[in-house]
Order: structure tokens, then C-alpha cells, then sequence
């Protein structure tokens, strides 16, 4: 069994240190256990795991692989099983959401929840005497480094201007507006982080040094500083290891980020810990597997389907490039529905594809991992969902065999696994250092990474065979030669690195955050252009709306503005952003 610092076994000690219930700061109840009591090495180890074992308590809204809100809004899938099933969500993949939503509202409060586990094990590390300083540091700097992440994937989701809550607090309810600015106080955080964190950790699950500075880079990124980012980019990829001492570095096989085996390696700059338990198999993302049952890859519940505009977007011309004009959205397509109801449920193209369709997308008629060929039961409603499959993040047989995987281990009927999530990734890095170089006009060396992440997508490690040894597609990726377009016109560049990040980072809840961090206008397009194509192939797109190019966040949840109430002068504490009013 794969071994990590979760230990999620220990968060019934700290029912007094962690959340009750999903209101705004969580009043703690009185008793559960002395806090003296944990002012000590052993003690404070507990809250640290306390703390990190944030990432492992969420419900699909609160998922910190972000399938709903970075994928699924972004355009990567849609919502997928049947229009009943999660009906939430259906408002969501329409850009039609309003603020009673539960999953902004199982965000909203994850974030807090993770804050408050932060803060006391701060307060605590702060208050106890005679620690070794490595340890004291290491601790601190852990923290830091976690609060600053819940606090960004709440900026990410609702934007900058959120309640900051620290360790200065000490009241259980603390009222706080939400009237700054807390990019600053994020970035301070990760600066302690980097200050305090070794190089180097006894557990490779813990952030380290690196950690905080890739994660600095890409908060930086997210509020458009690239000029901030683009030299801690640069050191990360030159000198940057994992907390096991690897240098960073492109893995050969894709698969290798997405095998629990193999986790944690080259390429793994901050991931999260899931181990194949009960309380600690990636319950966020429990639904987003094949439905079916035994004999396939989860067997439940058939959520979080590619879209077709996802699929199409792997297509390549004669020479192995994409189609940066958008004509991949031109007929024929990489799939179509079949009309043979004794059939599969959907026939290939033979066009020319990036092999990473195959990877990132599960297709009828492809090798799915190492399960054999999709049945048609894997899809729950194709009317609603298409005839595409999430495949990233869904475990292997031989994982499931190995007793790395189940198919019913949360609540005895949803599937998890112990296959990490890279929050953090050198792929990711990469392909961000490459903007930062695009924008200030160093053209042929942006496109020098996005050659590197393209030479990789064609190792031959990546090419699906068929029983009989031949590709099971027709396969084409290859570098861009310096003769393109794209060494020359800045606007090209840029348009070839974002639609390297489409490729890349599919169904990894990246491509919302990315959208908005090009613009709102940018994003609004985007989205409307993927509405348009999406709704050729499922009905429900026809009556979508579309999305504001104003809305680069999301609403903050209606029952937490009601219970922080109002202050002294009758003001409201929580204020909705203006675009959402």
C-alpha cells in the first residue's frame, strides 16, 4: 500500500480544530481535546497532517482537482452521466449558475476549513517552547505554504477580494469584509513559505522549497504579473528538485503522472496524496468515472464526459501541427455517432491525430488502458453526455488487481484510488515560462518549450498499439520547425503556447483558470465558440447561455453572505462582486 502523510484515520482528534457544518468560520465545539496538550513535536506533526488532509475531506464541488469548476466550465467535458443525476450541475455546464449553488458552496467552505486547520497549527507552532529549529521551520513553513493554496484556489474560483482570516485571529466566529485585495497576503504567506521550507523532505508528500516557489509563480501568473513570475519560472526549470531529490523534468510516458506505481516522480512539483482508504481515495472526484459495472473502470457514475470540442482540438494537418485557426471544429470529426444500434456507440475518423487525444480521452475502438476495448455501458446517457470518456485519472486493472484502486470504497458504491493529482506539474511550468517568453517578444525560445512538450507527446511510449501491434489510430504530432509563423508573429506564438496548454492539460482542471487569466473577453469568446460546436452534437447546448466576459469568477454563495450577517453600521460583511448583483 502506498505510503503518505494523510492520515486521515487521526481528523476525528481534531473534531475541535476543524469545520461544523458549512457555515462561513466554523464555531468549533467546546471540548474534543486540550490544545496544550498538542504543544509538542508529536502534537504538532498532528495538525500539520490535520491540515493537509484538507485535500482528501470535499465533496465533488470542493475537489481539488477542480473537475467541475477548471474543467468542466472551461469547456474540457461536460456535466456527463444523465440529466438527473447531479442536476446542480446542469445549471453549471449551461454557464447559468446562480448563487444558492451547492458545489460554489462546498467550495466556498473548504476554504475556510482549510484556513482554520492552518491557522491553529500556526498558533499552536508559535506557542510551544523548545523545538529543533529544522523542525519548528519545516512545520511553519508547511503552513504557510497550505493556507496559501487554499486561499489562491479560493481567489481562483471567486476572485481576489475574499475575507482574509490568519492566525492573528484567535475568536472562533471572526467577522471579516471582503472589501481587499488578498493577492498581497497570499504571495507574503508563500514567501514565508520559501524562507522556512528545506530543499529536500523525509516525506515526499510535504512541500517543499520548490514547491512554494513554482506555486508563487503560477499565483503571480494568475493575477497577470508575468514579468514577477518569469525568473522564478526560470530557476524552478533549472534548478528545481521534488522533495525526494529529483530533478525536475518531462517524463517520458504520460502515463507515469497518472499511475499510482509511479507517483511522485520527475514530474510531480506539489501533488496530493491518495492512498487506496477509505477516507483518502480521491473522494472529490468519485462520480467522474465510467458508469458500467463489473468488468470496467470504476463502474460508477458516469460523470464528467470530454466534450466534443476537446476531442477535435487533437486534430493536425499533414505536418503533425494543430489547427490554430480553429478549423479542427471542420467535419470530418475524431469520432461520430454510429447508426448501427448493434454497434458501439461511436466510429473513429482516420484523420490524423496528436497521440494525446488517446490519452486524455477515452474513445471507442482505442485501447483503454490496459481494460480492453469501451463497452457501450460505460456511457450512462449519450443523448446527454456524448460518447467520450474521462481517462487521466481513472486507474488500471492491474492497480485494482494490486489493491491500489476500488471500484466501491466511498460509501460502498463510488470508485477511488491511490493515484496522486499533481496541483503542481513541470509540464504545467513549463508551458507558463514559455508565455512569460511570448510576451516579452523572445519568440523562438517560447516555442524551444513548447517543442520540448510536443517531442515528449510523440515518444513511443505514447502511441496506443492494438493487440496486433500497429497504432490504434493514425498518429501524428511532431515539433513546430522554425521556419512557422509562430518564431516570428508574437500574436501566433501566444495563440500556439495556449492551445499547447489545451493539449497538455486536458480534463486536469486547468483550462477555466487559464481562460480567465487571458482576459474576460478572451474567455467569454472562447466559451461562446465552444457553445456553438458543442451544441451540434448534444441538444442541451442550444438553450445555453452564454457567459458575461465580466464573469471571470464565480458568485459567492448566498448562505454565507446571510450568516456573516451585517456589521455595526448595517453594512453587510460578505458583498457579492458587482457582475454577480
Amino acid at each position: 500500500m502506498k505510503k503518505n502523510i494523510l492520515l486521515t484515520l487521526l481528523i476525528s482528534v481534531f473534531v475541535m480544530l476543524s469545520s461544523c457544518g458549512e457555515d462561513f468560520l466554523y464555531i468549533a465545539p467546546q471540548g474534543s481535546i486540550d490544545q496544550n496538550a498538542l504543544m509538542n513535536q508529536t502534537g504538532i506533526d498532528l495538525l500539520t497532517t490535520n491540515a493537509y488532509a484538507n485535500f482528501s475531506e470535499n465533496g465533488w464541488g470542493a475537489s481539488i482537482t477542480n473537475w467541475t469548476f477548471g474543467s468542466m466550465y472551461g469547456g474540457d467535458a461536460n456535466k456527463g452521466s444523465d440529466a438527473n443525476d447531479q442536476s446542480v450541475l446542469n445549471t453549471m455546464e449551461t454557464y447559468s449558475i446562480l448563487a444558492n449553488n451547492g458545489y460554489i458552496g462546498e467550495k466556498y467552505s473548504w476554504v475556510y476549513k482549510g484556513a482554520k486547520r492552518t491557522n491553529v497549527a500556526i498558533q499552536t507552532i508559535n506557542e510551544t517552547e523548545g523545538l529543533p529549529d529544522a523542525f519548528k521551520n519545516s512545520r511553519l513553513g508547511e503552513m504557510y505554504f497550505l493556507r496559501a493554496l487554499f486561499y489562491f484556489e479560493g481567489i481562483r474560483v471567486f476572485g481576489p477580494y475574499l475575507p482574509w482570516v490568519d492566525d492573528t485571529f484567535t475568536e472562533n466566529d471572526p467577522k471579516v469584509h471582503n472589501d481587499i485585495d488578498i493577492y498581497p497576503k497570499v504571495l507574503a504567506d508563500i514567501d514565508q513559505a520559501i524562507a522556512l521550507l528545506p530543499a529536500t523532505q523525509p516525506e515526499v508528500g510535504r512541500a517543499n522549497s520548490w514547491a512554494a516557489k513554482a506555486l508563487k509563480a503560477k499565483v503571480l501568473m494568475q493575477r497577470g504579473d508575468l514579468a514577477a513570475a518569469k525568473p522564478i519560472l526560470k530557476d524552478v526549470i533549472d534548478n528545481g528538485v521534488t522533495s525526494n531529490n529529483l530533478k525536475y523534468g518531462l517524463e517520458n510516458d504520460m502515463d507515469r503522472n497518472f499511475y499510482s506505481p509511479t507517483d511522485n516522480g520527475k514530474e510531480s512539483v506539489f501533488a496530493i496524496q491518495f492512498s487506496n482508504d477509505y477516507n483518502n481515495a480521491n473522494p472529490g472526484i468519485s462520480i467522474a468515472y465510467p458508469h458500467g459495472g463489473a468488468g470496467g473502470p470504476g463502474g460508477c457514475c458516469g460523470f464528467f464526459q470530454p466534450s466534443n470540442e476537446l476531442a477535435n482540438s487533437y486534430k493536425v494537418d499533414a505536418n503533425g501541427l494543430p489547427f490554430l485557426d480553429k478549423s479542427y471544429r471542420d467535419a470530418p470529426f475524431v469520432a461520430e455517432r454510429n447508426t448501427d444500434p448493434a454497434g458501439y456507440l461511436s466510429v473513429n475518423g482516420t484523420m490524423p491525430v496528436d497521440p494525446r487525444l488517446d490519452f486524455a480521452i477515452g474513445r471507442f475502438g482505442i485501447p483503454y488502458k490496459d481494460w480492453g476495448l469501451p463497452q457501450n455501458n460505460w456511457v450512462r446517457d449519450v443523448a446527454n453526455g456524448g460518447f467520450y470518456l474521462p481517462k487521466k485519472h481513472v486507474y488500471t486493472k492491474e492497480e485494482l488487481d494490486a489493491g491500489l484502486a476500488n471500484g466501491g470504497i466511498h460509501d460502498g458504491w463510488a470508485p477511488g484510488s491511490a493515484i496522486n493529482y499533481q496541483y503542481l506539474s513541470f509540464r504545467d511550468i513549463l508551458l507558463l515560462y514559455a508565455e512569460c517568453l511570448a510576451n516579452d517578444n523572445q519568440l523562438a525560445e517560447a516555442m524551444s518549450y513548447v517543442n520540448m512538450i510536443r517531442e515528449r507527446a510523440g515518444h513511443e511510449d505514447n502511441i496506443i498499439l492494438l493487440p496486433n501491434g500497429e497504432p490504434a489510430a493514425n498518429y501524428l504530432v511532431n515539433p513546430y520547425p522554425s521556419t512557422h509563423a509562430t518564431f516570428t508573429n508574437k500574436d501566433l506564438c501566444i495563440e500556439a503556447i495556449r492551445m499547447e496548454r489545451k493539449l497538455e492539460l486536458a480534463m486536469e482542471g486547468q483550462r477555466w483558470f487559464d481562460l480567465t487569466r487571458w482576459g474576460g473577453q478572451y474567455m467569454a469568446t472562447t466559451l461562446s465558440e465552444y457553445v456553438d460546436f458543442e451544441k451540434n452534437f448534444i441538444t442541451k447546448f442550444a438553450s445555453s447561455a452564454k457567459l458575461d466576459a465580466a464573469k471571470t469568477m464565480f458568485p459567492l454563495p448566498d448562505g454565507q453572505i446571510q450568516t456573516m450577517g451585517n456589521d455595526e453600521n448595517g453594512n453587510p460583511y460578505l458583498v457579492q462582486p458587482d457582475p454577480w448583483k
